[in-house]
């Protein structure tokens, strides 16, 4: 029987990956999902509890938000540094998730983790969590935070008030398109009791870092 995945259409780069980023024995763990899924949230968690972890900072070019700091939330550029660093092939890869929004993971970022003996994990949309994936291979753990209905989802993305109507519009059209990807992931974890989250993506992660390669 033939399954029909489904497509990807959205706008994805790869650059030239040197080397240093697929060594030895280095494990990548990679948390996915719809904006607003809560991802973010879990990974913060495993980075206080397991000690290992060491989270990948992406680059974006969107505005910075209050509270946030360059360098720790993510690395803000201008579109015109983003597209110089395109042109230097520094990105293992980028995205133009929204018109003229561009997110990336640096090569660099990866290497300097890998350097500290660190296990890196990121906290990706979906087209970026699946490209680390393909690459990576078996080094990768690539885990797909689903909510527990869309309907539930909307009311958290509306809640955060941090973006205007045209671009919530936006968000929620993507988050449809996403959902149905879940099956290209190595496993899904439903986001339903945020207690619960926790205790089932700790043990998976926990599981991988033990395991032989």
């Amino acid at each position: 029987m033939t399954i029909n995945q489904p497509q990807m259409t959205e706008k994805k780069q790869q650059g030239s990956i040197q080397d240093y980023t697929k060594q030895g024995k280095h494990k990548l763990v990679v948390f996915s999902a719809p904006s607003g899924s809560g991802k973010t949230t879990v990974v913060r968690y495993l980075l206080d509890v397991i000690p290992d972890l060491e989270f990948s900072i992406s680059a974006t070019t969107r505005p910075i938000r209050a509270g946030e700091k360059h360098g720790h939330d993510y690395y803000f550029y201008t579109n015109e540094e983003f597209q110089t660093a395109i042109e230097k092939n520094a990105f293992i890869e980028y995205e133009e998730v929204y018109e003229g929004v561009y997110y990336g993971t640096l090569k660099t970022e990866v290497h300097r983790l890998w350097e500290a003996g660190k296990t890196v994990i990121f906290d990706l949309d979906v087209e970026g969590g699946l490209t680390i994936k393909k690459y990576y291979g078996e080094q990768a753990l690539a885990l797909f935070l689903r909510p527990p209905s869309v309907d539930i989802l909307i009311d958290r993305l509306r809640s955060r008030n941090t973006e205007t109507e045209e671009q919530l519009t936006m968000r929620i059209a993507k988050v449809h398109s996403e959902l149905k990807f879940e099956q290209l992931f190595d496993k899904v974890i439903v986001n339903d009791v945020l207690s619960d989250t926790f205790v089932n993506a700790e043990s998976i992660v926990t599981s991988f870092l033990k395991s032989e390669d």
